[in-house]
């Protein structure tokens, strides 16, 4: 337990407690059952603005009965993430690096107890090769590198993987396959070790509370582990605040407990971050439990939340933080992605979630080396091919991070709209790289297709904001790109 400072937790209490109150959050879901229709559509409004909502105003969300009502909340939801983000949908990989762990979480398959897992870590040469089929193969320009809690795979052990990641540079088609945005999903760490990570060149560090109910995080957190302590899993994303890693993601494990209960406590966590920082969550995660090898726990999760439930939640995350990115993930099957990546702005594809899998020789779903079974295992081309085929630009950039639009500065450019414009430009950019790199034929010709429609309607619709210059400017990089150069960005 040497890991927790427990003064880095203390700082941040008010009166001894922590941000998140379980009987408010009760209280509040019960007052606003029955929600009148035209308080829903003010709060909606109120959404549209991209306002942060006030908790009995997400209470008011989750507790709508009417189908009617519910469909205005998708479209809302969708109008919302068109006006933040535009019609892109950002991609990414997972990179799994090690799967020892010393905590013993009832719902993982990498818990500690778990015999059934093979157990690695991966040296910087499995790293670097797992980057070249990542980067040189499938196109990816960032990843999420995941590892647990194991002295094994600490904050320096990330910090020299990171800078592994960034090294791998293979030539492919026409160009070069590089990763341009290493993201990590890590366990929580104390200010010294993320201003290491920070140095090596971190996205965003991402740290999912599972439940942010007390006494089930206690149940399924066995007393004696680290991960067992609320608080120092609470404020992970705060002190990395003060390492200066001012780009940070939340999630919550939904099927732990009320599905009700975690989006109100997501809420919380957003609202305390912004009071604290001026920043809030640049991304939002919310994955299901899926089954896992020998975890009786996912096969009868308590709190399962159906595929009805869960697209209203994505819905009420989506008017609740409108600001933040929202992910999808592989965890989802094609048909449901489908449904709610209107909602959505960044999901995965080619996805392997073992240690080493995507350079070992493990079947597609190999229970005894994955932390869970994923239900959408289709090609990175593939599933841009299907996002073409719905309309959407599949983008691949990461100049926003490098250009410093990050934390605050990025906060005013995504609540008036803005960011989403100069994202609009990068997406056609990075997104004709990788068509002229990666694509199937069939793909390259229906994602050039989107590429011109976009082109076309940047061109016809001029913010005010763009100068005639700007434009001329994307044009400009888009035929330098066509013609071999790379990593031309705003």
């Amino acid at each position: 337990m040497e890991t927790i400072k427990r003064e880095e937790v203390e700082r941040y209490l008010e009166r001894g407690r922590d941000f998140i109150d379980d009987a408010l959050i009760e209280r509040l879901l019960e007052e606003n059952k029955q929600p009148d229709a035209r308080a829903v559509r003010e709060i909606i409004a109120r959404a549209l603005e991209i306002k942060t909502l006030e908790p009995a105003q997400t209470a008011a969300l989750l507790q709508v009965q009417d189908d009617a009502l519910w469909e205005e909340i998708f479209q809302a939801a969708a109008k919302i993430k068109t006006k933040v983000y535009d019609n892109r949908v950002v991609t990414f990989a997972p990179l799994y690096a090690a799967n020892k762990c010393v905590n013993n979480c009832s719902y993982c398959g990498f818990r500690r107890e778990n015999p059934a897992i093979q157990r690695r870590v991966l040296d910087f040469d499995a790293i670097r090769e797992e980057t070249r089929v990542l980067a040189g193969k499938l196109g990816h320009k960032r990843l999420i590198f995941v590892c647990g809690e194991h002295p094994e795979s600490g904050a320096d052990y990330i910090a020299e993987s990171m800078r592994t990641i960034y090294s791998v540079k293979e030539k492919v088609r026409n160009g070069r396959g590089e990763i341009r945005r290493v993201n990590v999903n890590a366990a929580p760490m104390s200010v010294g070790d993320l201003i290491k990570i920070k140095d090596a060149g971190i996205g965003t560090f991402q740290v999912f509370q599972e439940t942010y109910h007390h006494a089930t995080y206690a149940r399924v957190h066995p007393a004696g582990t680290v991960k067992s302590d609320f608080g120092w899993r609470l404020y992970a994303l705060h002190r990395a605040m003060e390492a200066g890693i001012d780009d940070v993601a939340i999630g919550a494990l939904f099927g732990l407990y009320d599905w009700k209960f975690e989006v109100m406590g997501m809420l919380f966590h957003a609202r305390d971050l912004e009071k604290r920082f001026g920043i809030g969550p640049h991304t939002v995660s919310m994955p299901r439990i899926e089954p896992a090898a020998n975890t009786p726990f996912c096969d009868h999760a308590p709190h399962r939340v159906s595929d009805r439930d869960f697209k209203r939640l994505i819905a009420v995350l989506r008017l609740s933080i409108p600001y933040a990115g929202m992910i999808i993930t592989c965890r989802e099957r094609p048909g449901f992605i489908r449904d709610v990546i209107p909602m959505c702005t960044q999901r995965d594809a080619s996805s392997r979630i073992g240690v080493g899998a995507y350079t070992g020789q493990q079947q597609e779903q190999q229970q005894d080396i994955q932390q869970f079974i994923l239900g959408d295992t289709r090609s990175l081309d593939e599933v841009i091919r299907e996002l073409a085929s719905l309309g959407y630009i599949t983008s691949f950039c990461t100049a926003g991070y490098r250009c410093g639009r990050t934390g605050k500065n990025i906060m005013t450019l995504l609540r008036t709209g803005k960011e989403g414009c100069f994202c609009k430009l990068n997406a056609i950019l990075t997104f004709q790289e990788w068509l002229e790199d990666f694509a199937s034929r069939e793909t390259r010709e229906i994602g050039e297709r989107i590429i011109a429609q976009e082109i076309a309607q940047v061109t016809e619709r001029v913010p005010a904001y763009f100068t005639p210059e700007l434009l001329e400017k994307m044009l400009e990089f888009h035929r330098r790109i066509k013609s071999g150069e790379r990593d031309l960005c705003f």
